[in-house]
């Protein structure tokens, strides 16, 4: 990719969002398991443990004027690779089971403006 590839700017302002988006769930008291989990056609951007549950994360980051919001960004072929990859997850990963242990969505958006940076925590977000 050259140095103007818009796809390398989208890639790394991603990275960013996760990474800020991270940064504030550790902050609430998550731990943060994995990241960037990819399988069965999709992505979990973050893996967290909140208590004795835990968290699939989708990062969402929107500029100021985008046309869809970044919470309603999230399409229905979106959800299902969500599931699927969740799935798989909690199939194979042994370490991924607790005692106790609930399982839920969460979606951390991210909006830039000129006065900064808006982020919002949805939890128990409908996959």
């Amino acid at each position: 990719m050259s140095d103007h590839d818009p796809l390398r700017g989208a890639v790394e302002r991603g990275r960013a969002g996760e990474d800020v988006a991270a940064l504030y769930l550790r902050l609430q008291g998550f731990s943060i398991l994995d990241r960037n989990r990819r399988g069965d056609g999709g992505e979990i951007d973050l893996v967290a443990r909140e208590g004795t549950s835990l968290v699939f994360v989708e990062v969402r980051l929107r500029r100021a004027g985008a046309r869809v919001p970044a919470a309603e960004s999230i399409s229905a072929a979106k959800r299902l690779r969500l599931r699927a990859v969740a799935g798989r997850l909690l199939r194979d990963r042994d370490d991924l089971a607790w005692p106790a242990r609930t399982v839920r969505f969460d979606v951390v958006t991210l909006r830039l403006d000129d006065d900064g940076l808006d982020l919002r925590h949805l939890r128990a977000v409908r996959v």
